[in-house]
């Protein structure tokens, strides 16, 4: 004896399959660009990750029939959920042992990372927008970033568009007052090769010379790995500082150039594993920025994208 499923049964379970496989294809289509955002908006690759698996919960829950532009839909998704992560993040990382700095990611395949521009992507241009409420900074990256129209980001963030300009313009004042013109990527590049042979050495002339004066060090150590927990400032300080651990941190470590959000960095390891991501942020003035990312649980997963 054969059964057989209704007609209007198999009908209705292809046209399941058929939306269902319509929906994954317009998510996976969107998908660099909903990490773009979320990425910038929390400085994590993780967090980010976390907000595109609701995002495709969601998405697979909405009455699709419904939605005109997938991709607008997905984006105000992805980037609500994204300025809902930051602010419980906010409270989170006012208890982080040291230093936060942003968790690093590989460009070599998406140098801007789902963008139209790169802009907001540099570890320095994220940590400055660490500063700013979440709002703003959603705000900065979807204008800045991805070039969306100030009504639909008003849209997007449920807020008028005069409101969403006041937004912008605030956090690019911000930026403009926290930071100067970056110089070139080969003068970048050029920069950090010196500094590096300098720390290594330890050698303080050179160090001096390549430092900005208000230059800061900052350790990401999450309180997992030993590192500085307050940030060093000024020239002399930093130099000094670099000097004194350089002759128990060099010797041991072995140095990779990478890329990594964007810019040159230098990977650090000790007996085949990670220990530091070291980066730079230059100016005319030299290197005003030193960042070392040494939280393990932020630097695994990039590690594992290089080999990728």
């Amino acid at each position: 004896m054969v059964s057989a499923e209704p007609e209007g049964a198999t009908m209705d379970a292809r046209d399941a399959s058929d939306s269902l496989d319509r929906a994954t294809d317009e998510f996976l289509a969107a998908r660099p660009q909903l990490f773009g955002i979320a990425y910038r908006v929390l400085g994590s690759a993780a967090e980010a990750e976390d907000v595109l698996q609701e995002t495709w919960v969601r998405w697979q829950n909405t009455d699709r029939s419904a939605v005109k532009e997938p991709a607008a839909f997905l984006t105000t998704i992805a980037a609500r959920l994204a300025i809902n992560v930051a602010q419980s993040a906010r409270v989170r990382r006012e208890s982080y042992v040291g230093p936060w700095l942003p968790e690093p990611v590989d460009t070599r395949h998406d140098p801007q990372l789902g963008a139209e521009r790169a802009e907001a992507l540099e570890m320095a241009v994220l940590l400055l927008l660490e500063k700013l409420n979440p709002v703003e900074r959603a705000a900065y990256v979807l204008r800045e970033a991805f070039d969306y129209p100030y009504k639909q980001v008003a849209e997007i963030l449920e807020t008028s568009e005069p409101n969403t300009r006041q937004l912008v313009s605030r956090a690019r004042k911000h930026l403009s007052a926290e930071r100067k013109e970056p110089v070139s990527p080969a003068d970048h590049r050029r920069l950090l090769e010196v500094f590096l042979a300098a720390a290594q050495t330890g050698d303080m002339r050179v160090l001096e010379n390549v430092l900005a004066a208000d230059v800061v060090s900052y350790a990401d150590g999450g309180g997992i790995r030993g590192a500085s927990r307050i940030p060093v400032v000024g020239r002399l300080r930093v130099s000094k500082y670099l000097a004194a651990f350089a002759p128990r941190f060099w010797p041991p470590a072995e140095t990779r150039w990478v890329e990594a959000n964007g810019g040159p960095a230098v990977l650090v390891t000790a007996g085949g594993d990670p220990v530091a991501l070291l980066s730079v942020d230059a100016s005319e003035d030299g290197i005003r920025r030193i960042m070392w990312v040494m939280n393990p649980e932020k630097l695994a997963p990039y590690v594992t994208s290089l080999a990728a």
